[in-house]
């Protein structure tokens, strides 16, 4: 029997993965799943004693203290049910953890989102919900502007940016790409523009993130890169919370240097993202003068949740897992690279 501890457990995750034991695939194997909805920490890896594999998601934290104790409970697989891997210390998993990951899910899902919430913001969408549900059906406030004719920057130009930049252009946008690794066979065949960094910001009137969080990419948006981009911007992040430094962005909705912005993502969302937190007073201020502003919308990190997409990972994990214990080659594997 092979044992897998699950932590930060929530209900889609339990019948995701529950589906996966009847799986034929999985059968051989003698699969055994364990559920705990609390965040890996130090208090509850004990709870992992015993496991084979332990499976973890974005908010979990695997330091040094964490993966020791994890190898000390005979743990020798950690696989990561999401592709992001900066909350793991990969250099203390080395020689002890193979570190195993969920490169991609489903590209549709998170530039579907992206997408969404250009559309919202725009045309005012959560405002009008509101208003009409209690009655008020007018107009003033309301006013948008056509996506045809307008510029978008898209910063990283991966597979989920290239779905959304063949949406907006089918929407008759004009789309600017920047990234360290351009695909010009990609931006000629779809039909969009690499410009450098500096270019981007001056002419685009929406800015949406789809880059990695990296030492070089961490607070990408700050008040410098503000104080470059065309006045009234939107801005769009569906990728990592430390993309953009919150308070510097807060300071430009406030003198409208940024008109807009539709966030799924936060740098300090751990504390909040994925929990129901309506009984609670939020003690983040900055999240909160965040979410008093009227062209912002903040989702909680679900621009991934859809039925495809957890389908997928579930199917990734279990494949990665599979891998492992037959001694086949690990292609989604995350590995140590000292700088």
């Amino acid at each position: 029997m092979f044992k897998v501890t699950f932590f930060s457990s929530k209900q889609y995750d339990i019948e995701f993965f529950k589906k996966q034991l009847d799986a034929p695939e999985n059968a051989s194997y003698g699969f055994s799943f364990k559920f705990f909805e609390g965040r890996l920490s130090l208090d509850n890896v004990s709870l992992a004693k015993g496991s084979d594999a332990v499976c973890v998601f974005v908010n979990d934290r695997v330091d040094r203290e964490i993966v020791d104790a994890l190898y000390a409970n005979g743990v020798r697989i950690l696989a990561l049910r999401c592709a992001g891997f900066n909350n793991v210390s990969l250099r203390a998993a080395q020689n002890k953890l193979k570190i195993v990951r969920v490169p991609a899910y489903s590209p549709y899902a998170v530039a579907e989102h992206a997408l969404c919430l250009m559309l919202a913001l725009n045309r005012h969408i959560h405002r009008a919900y509101n208003r009409t549900r209690e009655g008020n059906f007018a107009l003033g406030g309301l006013l948008g502007f056509d996506m045809n004719g307008k510029t978008c920057g898209i910063i990283g130009t991966g597979k989920i940016a290239k779905v959304l930049i063949k949406s907006l252009v089918g929407l008759g946008v004009k789309v600017l790409g920047y990234d360290v690794y351009p695909d010009e066979q990609a931006a000629k065949a779809i039909g969009f523009e690499y410009v450098t960094l500096p270019e981007l910001y001056r002419d685009s009137d929406i800015i949406s993130l789809h880059c990695p969080l990296t030492k070089e990419t961490e607070y990408l948006v700050s008040a410098e890169s503000i104080s470059k981009m065309k006045p009234g911007v939107m801005l769009i992040n569906t990728s990592r919370g430390q993309l953009v430094n919150t308070k510097d962005f807060v300071e430009g909705l406030k003198s409208g240097a940024i008109g807009a912005a539709g966030l799924d993502v936060y740098e300090e969302e751990s504390d909040y993202f994925f929990e129901d937190c309506s009984d609670d007073v939020i003690t983040d201020d900055v999240l909160s003068r965040l979410m008093t502003f009227p062209n912002v919308i903040v989702t909680a990190h679900q621009a991934f949740f859809t039925q495809e997409a957890l389908t997928n990972i579930a199917d990734t994990t279990m494949e990665n897992i599979r891998c492992y214990i037959d001694g086949r080659p690990l292609v989604n594997e995350v590995l140590y690279t000292p700088k």
